[in-house]
Order: structure tokens, then C-alpha cells, then sequence
């Protein structure tokens, strides 16, 4: 019998590695134009800094460290990507095994996580920081859970970990270690484990991760918040009970939207094992449903408080993650015979798999018939080469990280900068060492961008007393696109010591 659960984990393993590798393999086949987060990593990977902006720095510093050894490529960016959500995975199906004590059914819930749009889907159509906190969230079930049931000094460290990760993957995932605690409350025996002296390791391991962070974090409050508060603003909603409603609404159709996928599939695959599972349960079923219930009130306090009209899926990541694990605990509990609902389930996992894979690629390849482009179908590598077709830069200026990213992906060994990062204002344009080319979106037309230099250039520019050499515009056909509809960048030539 073990070596048959063993087997199932080790097939599950290799099915998860073999979607990964397509997964890795379909975006280098489709084009190297970067997507919104992606353009964001390969700016960013320029530097190593305590913090970055709205952000936390941990996949910051783990793409720094890939491209310090790698160079940057398009590689870079996607390989360590995979890499982490297949870790999410496979600590996630280490975390099942915690709290299933079934190596098999242990196997089903590492599967099971393909349900979670959030996580098939939306994380590798672009997210690099969500990826971290999934990635963290699972770490976290895994040390969590063996901390529950066999504690001990590794339990402990790695519950330390996956806290200090968390923490510098998402804000929101500082909820995460306080609904565990308010989860095991009531259970006597699980309860010493939080006052354990052994706590305290992990404790010291979360201020070594988080320090760094914390300490740049003291000074940039404001900075690093803004982001999130600009998404959570309720607009020109003036406050009231339509603004409450509105913002309660929003948070029950997000938790619908995060849920009601794998909700559908397990319950076609089980069926009447499903519902029979609604009245049974344990201390592990029970503590789920308490970290469930804790942070979903958490998240629905923080709306009513700041006023939010807006509630993303995404924002439930770390807190509904457990989702699959919980049903089939449930159904364990109830004592009920799985194996045809198993039979069932198994073969939706490669369905979806092979759906994921396909919208992938028919989002980009297929835009021109929909209409609607997505970032990869911008033709980023011709607008470069053309720019440069008469000369390398030794310096790029972008108007925004998005334009910055990409350039550095087509010049992988040419500096770039935008404005007031990393440093206030322009770099010196005279220290460059050679040309400089200032890049920024053109207009958003089929046509020829606007040649129109940003005032916040052009005044810079004539501060220092340097007239640019020239200035053009470029606008190309999208890949996949439609006749006509074009992506179009704006440029400017400066060269040091020309007045």
C-alpha cells in the first residue's frame, strides 16, 4: 500500500514537472515581448535594494539573483518563475500529507490546486509577486501543519521560513500567521505549540528575513502603501451605506470567483460524497475552517474600515489556498469510500492543464481575431532594432518601468533608468559615456506616434543645456494583429557635450 501512495506521489510529481516545462517552453515560443510584471523584474533586476516600491522585495531579490548569474534573458524571467510555482505545488501536497496523514489522497490535493484559477491561471499569464506568495502561502501550510502535528526544531525553522517569505512576498500575507494562531486556540494540545520555547527560533528567523525590509519600510510608509490604497479606493462613492454595500458586495463576489471553480469540480467528481462530507469533520477540518473564517472577517474589516469598493481574487490568495486540502479532509472524516470520485477527478486535472495551456497561447496568437492584444503581441523587439540600427546606446532613459523592462530585455548589456529611480531626477546625461536614447509610449493610435518629446524630458534637457540630436517616432504592426493596428514608441538621440 505505501508503495503504491508512494507511486501516485511520484507520478503526480512528474505530471506537475512535465506542465511546467510546457508551460516554460510555450512563452519562449511566443514572442519576447514582456508582460506588464515581467517588464517590472527586468528593470528591477538591475539593483539590489532593501525595497523597490509598492512591493515587497523577496522575488525582487530572487530575479536579482537569478540574471547576476544568468544575464538577462527571457529565460531568466520564466524559468525561476515555474521553478516556484512548482514548488507551491509540491509544498502544497507536502502540506496535504500533514493533515490527510493519505500519501494518496496527498497526491490528489497537490493535483487539486490546478481548480484555483488563481493559481493555474492567473499567475502564469503574468504575476511575479503573487507567484511569491503562493509559493509562501504553501511553504507556510506545510510548516505550519508539521508544526501542529510533529513539532521539533525543524518544524519550527521552517515555520520561520515560510513566515519571513511571506511577509516580503505580499503585505497581505501578514494576516496569514495570526489567523493560524486564532485557528489553534481552541484545541488544548495545539495550543502549547505557540507558547513552545522552540517559538521563539522561529521567531529570530522572521526578523533575519524581514529586517532588511522592515528598516527601508520604517522610512517609505507612505510610498510603499500607496499602491494598494490607490486600488482599494472607493473612487467618488461618497461614504454611507451604499459605499458599505457596495464594498461587502464586492467581497463576497470575490470570494465566489475564487471558490466557485473548484467547488464545481469537486463536487461533479464526488458527487453525493460531497455533500454527505457537509456535516462531518475533525481537529483538522475544524482548524481550517477557523483560518478560513478568521481571515475572510479580517479582509471584510479591512474593507469596511478603509471604505473599499473594489475586492480582488487575488487578495484571498493565501487565506482560500487550502481550499482543496479542507474538501478532501472533510470527505476523509465522513469515512466515505473515494475511490470512484477519485476516478473521476484524476483525468480533469490534465484537462485543465491542457485549457491553461491553450488560453496561454491563443490570447497572444489569437488577438488578432478577438481584437483585443495582450503585452506580448507588442512588437517591442522590432521597435528596438529599429531604433538602433545606427548605433547602441550606452544609456537608456524610459518613461515608466513597463518601456524600461523591455528595453533592457532587447539590450541586456545596456543600463536603463526612468525617472527618479533609483535615483531623484535625470541621470547626468554627460557621465553616460556615449549616446543616449530616451524611449516613451506613443500615442495610442494605428498611426505614427506622436515625435513629441515629454515636457519632463525636454525640460531636463534644456536644465543641462543638451539639445537632442534627434528625435523620432516609431509604430509597428502588433504580432498576431490585424491589419492596421499598430503599437507605436516615441525616441530621442542624445549625445554628450551636444548643445
Amino acid at each position: 500500500m505505501l508503495e503504491r501512495a508512494t507511486r501516485t506521489i511520484g507520478i503526480a510529481g512528474l505530471l506537475l514537472a512535465a506542465y511546467f516545462v510546457l508551460n516554460v517552453g510555450l512563452r519562449l515560443a511566443l514572442p519576447h515581448s514582456l508582460e506588464l510584471d515581467e517588464a517590472e523584474q527586468s528593470f528591477f533586476s538591475q539593483y539590489l535594494l532593501a525595497g523597490y516600491g509598492p512591493q515587497p522585495p523577496f522575488y525582487n531579490w530572487m530575479q536579482y539573483a537569478v540574471v547576476s548569474v544568468t544575464g538577462m534573458s527571457i529565460g531568466a524571467l520564466i524559468v525561476p518563475k515555474n521553478i516556484l510555482l512548482f514548488l507551491c505545488y509540491f509544498f502544497y501536497g507536502l502540506a496535504g500529507r500533514e493533515a490527510l496523514k493519505d500519501q494518496a489522497l496527498a497526491a490528489v490535493g497537490m493535483l487539486a490546486l490546478i481548480t484555483l484559477p488563481q493559481v493555474s491561471y492567473m499567475a502564469q499569464q503574468d504575476l511575479t509577486h503573487t507567484t511569491a506568495l503562493l509559493f509562501a502561502s504553501s511553504l507556510f501550510l506545510y510548516g505550519f501543519f508539521r508544526t501542529l502535528d510533529r513539532p521539533g526544531i525543524g518544524s519550527y525553522l521552517l515555520l520561520g521560513l515560510a513566515t519571513g517569505i511571506g511577509l516580503i512576498s505580499k503585505y497581505n500575507f501578514a494576516l496569514m500567521p495570526a489567523v493560524a494562531l486564532i485557528a489553534i486556540l481552541p484545541d488544548a494540545e495545539w495550543r502549547r505549540r505557540a507558547l513552545d520555547w522552540r517559538m521563539l527560533i522561529a521567531i529570530a528567523v522572521v526578523l533575519i528575513i524581514v529586517l532588511p525590509h522592515a528598516i527601508w519600510l520604517q522610512g517609505n510608509l507612505e510610498f510603499a502603501s500607496s499602491d494598494t490604497l490607490v486600488k482599494m479606493a472607493a473612487g467618488n462613492e461618497p461614504a454611507g451605506i451604499v459605499r458599505i454595500g457596495k464594498g461587502i458586495l464586492a467581497f463576497v463576489v470575490a470570494i465566489l470567483a475564487f471558490a466557485a471553480l473548484p467547488i464545481a469540480i469537486f463536487a461533479a467528481a464526488f458527487r453525493r460524497d460531497f455533500v454527505l462530507m457537509l456535516s462531518s469533520g475533525n481537529r483538522w477540518t475544524g482548524m481550517m475552517e477557523r483560518m478560513m473564517l478568521a481571515s475572510l472577517a479580517g479582509i471584510l474589516l479591512i474593507v469596511l474600515f478603509t471604505g473599499s469598493t473594489t475586492v480582488r481574487e487575488r487578495w484571498l490568495d493565501p487565506f482560500l489556498l487550502v481550499l482543496p486540502i479542507y474538501f478532501l479532509a472533510k470527505m476523509k472524516a465522513a469515512g466515505l469510500d473515494l475511490s470512484a470520485g477519485l476516478r473521476r477527478f484524476r483525468p480533469v486535472v490534465p484537462v485543465l492543464m491542457a485549457c491553461v495551456l491553450v488560453a496561454l497561447g491563443f490570447r497572444v496568437v489569437g488577438a488578432g481575431l478577438i481584437g483585443t492584444y495582450s503585452r506580448p503581441n507588442v512588437p517591442i523587439a522590432d521597435l528596438a532594432r529599429e531604433m538602433t540600427r545606427q548605433a547602441e546606446p550606452a544609456l537608456v532613459i524610459a518613461s515608466d518601468t513597463y518601456v524600461a523592462g523591455n528595453m533592457r530585455l532587447q539590450l541586456p548589456h545596456v543600463p536603463v533608468v526612468i525617472p527618479d529611480f533609483p535615483v531623484a531626477g535625470i541621470p547626468a546625461y554627460t557621465t553616460a559615456g556615449g549616446p543616449v536614447l530616451i524611449v516613451w509610449r506613443g500615442k495610442k493610435t494605428a498611426t505614427a506616434a506622436d515625435a513629441v518629446m515629454p515636457e519632463r524630458f525636454s525640460s531636463a534637457l534644456t536644465a543641462a543645456g543638451i539639445a537632442p540630436q534627434e528625435i523620432g517616432a516609431l509604430s509597428l504592426p502588433y504580432y498576431f494583429g490585424r491589419q492596421g493596428d499598430n503599437f507605436a514608441l516615441g525616441y530621442a538621440w542624445v549625445r554628450p557635450g551636444a548643445r
